[in-house]
């Protein structure tokens, strides 16, 4: 491995009290059907193929998902529909996620977040994603093959704009909305190729804003393009 996931930084990280506080009420008060489990309740690492090309940036870990499992998108709706769209992609070797011991194991894809932290409501606050800034930066300085990211959502999106802009990109945000299936051209500013698509969120996918069909499409456009993109 290029680089370590969690470093003692990341692990023992409190900077946000108002998320610390959280994470650690949910993982002490637990959801009944997990209450004989033991909660991870910190923050999460990335997690995935350290050469991947492909990296998928998404929100937060949920309260009883990752925040529990301590995996990304793992235990949860979200990864639910995730991992079974990776596997039929041929990027993941099983489409299920239930534990971080459970065998899984991702090829040419990195899963990283905007926070690492699960915030109340899913919504983490500005400051907060200021914070965590620096882990995203960890984990894309570690990846040293990644050629595409993939946002999932809008705060994902806006989260690597920021990410660049920290970096000293010269960019407006407004000239890269988001929407889904929409590629941005950022090289010429330092970046990598972002593509755009809605969260898997259980209420996007329950109501059908993302579809399995929209979701195998988006992947298979990012593996055209990062086979596109000079190694």
């Amino acid at each position: 491995m290029s680089f370590e996931p969690l470093p003692p930084a990341l692990a023992q990280c409190r900077s946000c009290a108002r998320l610390v506080e959280h994470r650690e009420q949910v993982a002490r008060e637990k959801r009944r059907s997990y209450r004989d489990q033991e909660y991870w309740g910190r923050p999460v690492p990335g997690f995935g193929d350290p050469s991947a090309r492909i990296v998928l940036l998404g929100l937060a870990p949920g309260a009883h998902g990752s925040n529990r499992t301590g995996r990304m998108f793992t235990g949860d709706a979200s990864g639910d529909f995730l991992y079974p769209a990776l596997h039929r992609a041929g990027l993941a070797n099983r489409p299920t996620a239930v534990s971080s011991q459970d065998g899984l194991a991702l090829s040419d894809v990195w899963i990283t977040s905007a926070a690492r932290c699960v915030p109340p409501g899913n919504k983490p606050l500005r400051e907060e994603l200021v914070n965590c800034r620096r882990w995203l930066a960890h984990d894309l300085a570690g990846l040293r093959n990644a050629r595409l990211v993939v946002a999932l959502g809008s705060i994902g999106h806006d989260s690597y704009l920021e990410y660049l802009k920290g970096n000293g990109a010269r960019l407006v945000k407004r000239d890269y909305p988001f929407g889904h299936g929409r590629l941005h051209r950022l090289e010429e500013v330092g970046g990598l190729p972002l593509l755009d698509s809605f969260h898997p969120s259980f209420q996007n996918t329950n109501t059908g804003r993302l579809t399995a069909q929209m979701f195998d499409e988006l992947l298979a456009q990012a593996r055209r393009l990062v086979e596109a993109e000079p190694g």
